[in-house]
Protein backbone atom coordinates (compact mmCIF):
# COMPACT_ATOMS: atom_id res chain seq x y z
CA UNK A 1 0.00 0.00 0.00
CA UNK A 2 1.23 3.42 -0.80
CA UNK A 3 -1.60 5.81 -0.77
CA UNK A 4 -4.39 5.48 2.69
CA UNK A 5 -7.66 7.24 2.26
CA UNK A 6 -8.65 8.07 5.54
CA UNK A 7 -12.69 9.50 5.18
CA UNK A 8 -14.71 10.83 7.31
CA UNK A 9 -18.45 10.99 6.84
CA UNK A 10 -19.41 14.46 7.88
CA UNK A 11 -22.32 13.87 10.83
CA UNK A 12 -23.23 10.13 9.60
CA UNK A 13 -25.55 9.67 12.35
CA UNK A 14 -27.47 12.81 12.55
CA UNK A 15 -28.20 13.23 8.84
CA UNK A 16 -29.00 9.45 7.75
CA UNK A 17 -32.24 9.62 5.89
CA UNK A 18 -35.29 7.54 7.56
CA UNK A 19 -36.23 6.72 4.24
CA UNK A 20 -33.07 4.71 2.79
CA UNK A 21 -32.87 3.11 6.58
CA UNK A 22 -36.56 1.27 6.02
CA UNK A 23 -35.91 0.43 2.31
CA UNK A 24 -32.57 -0.91 3.51
CA UNK A 25 -34.32 -3.20 6.46
CA UNK A 26 -36.84 -4.45 4.55
CA UNK A 27 -34.32 -6.52 2.09
CA UNK A 28 -34.35 -8.74 5.23
CA UNK A 29 -37.27 -8.00 7.71
CA UNK A 30 -40.59 -8.90 6.69
CA UNK A 31 -42.67 -8.12 9.35
CA UNK A 32 -44.33 -5.08 8.64
CA UNK A 33 -45.04 -4.17 13.09
CA UNK A 34 -41.13 -4.87 13.46
CA UNK A 35 -40.76 -1.93 11.11
CA UNK A 36 -43.42 0.02 11.94
CA UNK A 37 -41.38 0.02 15.71
CA UNK A 38 -38.31 0.87 14.19
CA UNK A 39 -39.83 4.38 12.75
CA UNK A 40 -40.95 4.98 15.82
CA UNK A 41 -37.63 4.99 17.10
CA UNK A 42 -36.69 6.85 14.94
CA UNK A 43 -38.97 9.72 14.77
CA UNK A 44 -38.90 9.57 18.76
CA UNK A 45 -37.00 13.03 18.90
CA UNK A 46 -35.70 14.66 21.85
CA UNK A 47 -36.53 16.69 24.32
CA UNK A 48 -35.31 20.12 25.32
CA UNK A 49 -36.38 22.99 27.88
CA UNK A 50 -39.83 20.85 28.12
CA UNK A 51 -39.99 21.32 24.27
CA UNK A 52 -40.26 17.86 22.12
CA UNK A 53 -38.54 18.17 18.87
CA UNK A 54 -39.53 14.90 16.39
CA UNK A 55 -36.77 13.30 14.67
CA UNK A 56 -37.06 13.92 11.06
CA UNK A 57 -33.61 12.80 9.83
CA UNK A 58 -30.33 10.60 11.79
CA UNK A 59 -30.96 8.18 14.35
CA UNK A 60 -31.41 8.58 18.12
CA UNK A 61 -27.77 9.75 20.22
CA UNK A 62 -27.07 7.56 22.78
CA UNK A 63 -29.51 4.58 21.13
CA UNK A 64 -28.55 1.08 21.50
CA UNK A 65 -29.95 0.58 17.71
CA UNK A 66 -27.98 3.07 16.29
CA UNK A 67 -24.89 1.56 15.63
CA UNK A 68 -26.75 -1.70 13.96
CA UNK A 69 -29.05 1.12 12.13
CA UNK A 70 -25.09 2.55 11.01
CA UNK A 71 -23.91 -0.70 9.97
CA UNK A 72 -27.19 -1.25 7.72
CA UNK A 73 -27.00 2.12 6.43
CA UNK A 74 -23.10 1.24 4.89
CA UNK A 75 -23.71 -2.25 4.19
CA UNK A 76 -25.55 -0.87 1.22
CA UNK A 77 -24.27 2.43 0.54
CA UNK A 78 -20.61 1.69 1.02
CA UNK A 79 -19.66 -2.16 1.70
CA UNK A 80 -21.45 -3.65 -1.20
CA UNK A 81 -20.30 -0.42 -4.04
CA UNK A 82 -16.54 -0.78 -2.50
CA UNK A 83 -16.62 -4.61 -3.37
CA UNK A 84 -18.26 -3.88 -7.15
CA UNK A 85 -15.71 -1.11 -7.49
CA UNK A 86 -12.42 -3.17 -6.30
CA UNK A 87 -13.50 -5.57 -8.73
CA UNK A 88 -14.32 -3.72 -11.52
CA UNK A 89 -11.72 -0.34 -11.25
CA UNK A 90 -9.13 -1.24 -9.25
CA UNK A 91 -5.65 -2.83 -11.32
CA UNK A 92 -3.28 -2.49 -8.16
CA UNK A 93 -4.11 -3.82 -4.55
CA UNK A 94 -6.45 -2.02 -2.37
CA UNK A 95 -7.40 -3.01 1.14
CA UNK A 96 -10.85 -1.69 3.04
CA UNK A 97 -11.17 -1.07 6.36
CA UNK A 98 -14.54 -0.21 8.04
CA UNK A 99 -16.04 0.54 11.78
CA UNK A 100 -19.12 1.91 11.97
CA UNK A 101 -18.89 5.34 10.14
CA UNK A 102 -14.77 5.33 10.49
CA UNK A 103 -13.12 3.75 7.24
CA UNK A 104 -9.65 3.57 5.67
CA UNK A 105 -9.05 2.50 2.45
CA UNK A 106 -5.08 1.52 1.33
CA UNK A 107 -4.05 2.13 -2.24
CA UNK A 108 -1.43 1.02 -4.41
CA UNK A 109 -1.42 3.67 -6.95
CA UNK A 110 -1.89 6.82 -6.56
CA UNK A 111 -4.43 7.27 -9.88
CA UNK A 112 -6.58 4.80 -8.30
CA UNK A 113 -7.30 6.58 -5.00
CA UNK A 114 -7.84 10.01 -6.68
CA UNK A 115 -9.96 8.32 -8.79
CA UNK A 116 -11.75 6.53 -5.72
CA UNK A 117 -12.45 9.54 -3.70
CA UNK A 118 -13.76 11.18 -6.27
CA UNK A 119 -16.23 8.19 -7.30
CA UNK A 120 -17.04 7.75 -3.45
CA UNK A 121 -18.49 11.66 -3.14
CA UNK A 122 -20.49 10.91 -5.83
CA UNK A 123 -21.64 7.29 -4.14
CA UNK A 124 -22.82 9.29 -1.04
CA UNK A 125 -24.29 12.38 -2.53
CA UNK A 126 -26.97 9.38 -3.59
CA UNK A 127 -27.87 8.36 0.37
CA UNK A 128 -27.88 11.86 1.27
CA UNK A 129 -24.80 11.33 2.27
CA UNK A 130 -21.11 13.72 2.32
CA UNK A 131 -17.39 13.32 3.52
CA UNK A 132 -16.29 15.77 5.83
CA UNK A 133 -13.95 18.01 3.86
CA UNK A 134 -11.24 18.83 6.76
CA UNK A 135 -11.18 15.34 8.32
CA UNK A 136 -11.29 13.41 4.84
CA UNK A 137 -7.50 13.08 3.57
CA UNK A 138 -5.66 11.62 1.06
CA UNK A 139 -2.20 10.43 2.36
CA UNK A 140 0.86 9.00 0.74
CA UNK A 141 1.88 5.94 3.24
CA UNK A 142 3.62 2.67 3.52
CA UNK A 143 7.20 1.31 2.83
CA UNK A 144 8.21 3.92 0.57
CA UNK A 145 6.48 6.84 1.87
CA UNK A 146 9.60 8.19 3.70
CA UNK A 147 11.64 8.18 0.75
CA UNK A 148 9.19 9.79 -1.63
CA UNK A 149 8.59 12.45 0.57
CA UNK A 150 12.00 13.25 1.52
CA UNK A 151 12.64 13.33 -2.33
CA UNK A 152 9.52 15.97 -2.78
CA UNK A 153 10.94 17.50 0.32
CA UNK A 154 7.92 16.99 2.39
CA UNK A 155 9.26 15.93 5.31
CA UNK A 156 8.17 13.40 7.76
CA UNK A 157 5.15 10.69 6.18
CA UNK A 158 1.80 11.87 7.36
CA UNK A 159 0.11 9.88 10.21
CA UNK A 160 -3.76 9.04 10.60
CA UNK A 161 -5.93 7.87 13.55
CA UNK A 162 -7.87 4.83 13.21
CA UNK A 163 -9.94 3.06 16.34
CA UNK A 164 -7.90 5.22 19.38
CA UNK A 165 -4.54 4.17 17.58
CA UNK A 166 -2.52 6.84 15.53
CA UNK A 167 -0.58 5.24 12.91
CA UNK A 168 2.62 6.11 11.58
CA UNK A 169 5.68 5.02 9.43
CA UNK A 170 8.52 3.39 11.20
CA UNK A 171 11.36 0.69 11.25
CA UNK A 172 11.57 -2.37 13.33
CA UNK A 173 14.43 -1.85 15.97
CA UNK A 174 15.13 -5.63 15.50
CA UNK A 175 15.29 -6.04 11.69
CA UNK A 176 15.36 -2.53 10.57
CA UNK A 177 12.53 -3.46 8.42
CA UNK A 178 9.34 -1.28 7.47
CA UNK A 179 6.59 -2.04 9.81
CA UNK A 180 3.40 0.29 10.80
CA UNK A 181 3.58 2.17 14.28
CA UNK A 182 0.78 2.35 16.68
CA UNK A 183 -0.04 4.13 19.29
CA UNK A 184 -2.61 5.35 21.35
CA UNK A 185 -4.05 9.06 19.92
CA UNK A 186 -3.18 11.51 22.32
CA UNK A 187 -6.10 13.32 22.90
CA UNK A 188 -8.00 10.31 24.08
CA UNK A 189 -5.73 9.88 26.76
CA UNK A 190 -5.72 13.50 28.06
CA UNK A 191 -9.29 13.21 28.21
CA UNK A 192 -9.38 10.11 29.94
CA UNK A 193 -6.72 11.29 32.37
CA UNK A 194 -8.89 14.64 33.10
CA UNK A 195 -11.91 12.30 33.65
CA UNK A 196 -9.95 10.15 35.80
CA UNK A 197 -9.11 13.10 37.96
CA UNK A 198 -12.46 14.14 38.31
CA UNK A 199 -13.65 10.80 39.82
CA UNK A 200 -10.54 10.55 42.08
CA UNK A 201 -11.47 13.54 43.26
CA UNK A 202 -15.06 12.35 44.19
CA UNK A 203 -13.54 9.10 45.91
CA UNK A 204 -10.99 10.87 47.51
CA UNK A 205 -12.09 9.98 50.76
CA UNK A 206 -13.56 6.75 50.18
CA UNK A 207 -11.35 3.43 51.56
CA UNK A 208 -7.97 2.88 49.57
CA UNK A 209 -8.56 -0.75 49.07
CA UNK A 210 -12.62 0.35 47.44
CA UNK A 211 -10.37 3.29 45.08
CA UNK A 212 -7.71 0.74 44.33
CA UNK A 213 -9.99 -1.84 43.62
CA UNK A 214 -11.69 0.32 40.72
CA UNK A 215 -8.26 1.91 39.48
CA UNK A 216 -6.93 -1.74 38.78
CA UNK A 217 -10.31 -2.54 37.00
CA UNK A 218 -10.09 0.70 35.07
CA UNK A 219 -6.44 0.21 34.27
CA UNK A 220 -6.51 -3.32 33.04
CA UNK A 221 -9.71 -2.52 30.74
CA UNK A 222 -7.48 0.20 29.11
CA UNK A 223 -4.62 -2.25 28.46
CA UNK A 224 -6.73 -5.17 27.04
CA UNK A 225 -7.42 -2.99 24.13
CA UNK A 226 -4.66 -0.92 23.80
CA UNK A 227 -1.43 -3.04 24.79
CA UNK A 228 -0.61 -4.09 21.13
CA UNK A 229 3.24 -4.07 19.99
CA UNK A 230 4.90 -1.10 19.71
CA UNK A 231 2.78 0.91 21.94
CA UNK A 232 4.63 0.40 25.17
CA UNK A 233 5.35 4.05 25.59
CA UNK A 234 1.87 5.05 25.46
CA UNK A 235 0.61 2.87 27.63
CA UNK A 236 3.49 3.15 30.41
CA UNK A 237 2.81 7.35 30.27
CA UNK A 238 -0.81 6.50 30.47
CA UNK A 239 -0.23 4.73 33.85
CA UNK A 240 2.68 6.80 35.04
CA UNK A 241 0.12 9.81 34.60
CA UNK A 242 -2.47 7.80 36.81
CA UNK A 243 -0.29 6.93 39.58
CA UNK A 244 0.63 10.67 40.18
CA UNK A 245 -2.91 11.66 39.86
CA UNK A 246 -3.55 8.40 42.54
CA UNK A 247 -0.86 10.26 44.73
CA UNK A 248 -1.76 13.74 44.66
CA UNK A 249 -5.44 12.71 46.04
CA UNK A 250 -4.11 10.34 48.67
CA UNK A 251 -1.62 13.18 50.12
CA UNK A 252 -4.92 15.54 50.20
CA UNK A 253 -7.18 13.30 52.01
CA UNK A 254 -5.85 15.31 55.17
CA UNK A 255 -3.86 18.64 55.99
CA UNK A 256 -1.45 16.02 58.04
CA UNK A 257 -0.82 13.20 55.77
CA UNK A 258 1.30 10.61 56.27
CA UNK A 259 1.60 8.99 53.46
CA UNK A 260 5.10 7.85 52.97
CA UNK A 261 6.76 6.96 49.46
CA UNK A 262 7.25 3.58 50.12
CA UNK A 263 3.92 2.89 51.01
CA UNK A 264 2.73 3.97 48.23
CA UNK A 265 4.47 1.94 46.00
CA UNK A 266 3.04 -0.94 47.99
CA UNK A 267 -0.50 0.64 46.79
CA UNK A 268 0.68 0.29 43.09
CA UNK A 269 2.32 -2.75 43.39
CA UNK A 270 -1.13 -4.12 44.88
CA UNK A 271 -3.38 -2.59 42.82
CA UNK A 272 -1.67 -1.10 39.45
CA UNK A 273 -1.60 -4.04 36.55
CA UNK A 274 1.60 -4.98 34.88
CA UNK A 275 2.25 -2.73 31.69
CA UNK A 276 3.34 -5.90 29.16
CA UNK A 277 1.89 -6.23 25.11
CA UNK A 278 -1.18 -8.27 25.68
CA UNK A 279 -1.74 -8.21 21.56
CA UNK A 280 2.09 -9.09 20.10
CA UNK A 281 1.90 -9.07 16.54
CA UNK A 282 -1.63 -7.66 14.57
CA UNK A 283 -1.75 -11.28 12.53
CA UNK A 284 -2.20 -12.33 16.50
CA UNK A 285 -4.17 -10.15 17.78
CA UNK A 286 -6.30 -12.87 19.82
CA UNK A 287 -3.03 -14.67 20.63
CA UNK A 288 -3.54 -14.09 24.46
CA UNK A 289 -2.39 -15.65 27.00
CA UNK A 290 -4.54 -16.66 29.97
CA UNK A 291 -3.09 -17.69 33.14
CA UNK A 292 -2.86 -21.21 32.82
CA UNK A 293 -0.61 -20.06 29.47
CA UNK A 294 -3.07 -21.73 27.55
CA UNK A 295 -3.99 -19.82 23.95
CA UNK A 296 -7.48 -18.09 24.25
CA UNK A 297 -9.21 -20.08 21.29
Amino acid sequence: MNWVLDADIRGFFDTMAHSWIIRFLEHRIADKRILRLIVKWLKVGTVEDGRRTRGVRGAPQGAVISPILANAYLHYAFDLWVHRWRLTKASGDMIVLRYADDSIVGFQYEHEARAFLDDLKERLRKFELALHPDKTRLIRFGRYAAKQREKLGEGKPETFDFLGFTHFCTRSRKWGSFVIGRKTIKKRMRAKLKAIKIELRKRMHDPVSQTGAWMKQMLQGHLNYFAVSGNHPSTWWYCNQVRWLWLRTLRRRSQKSNLSWERFINLVDRFFPPIRTLHPLPCHRFDAKTRGRSPVR
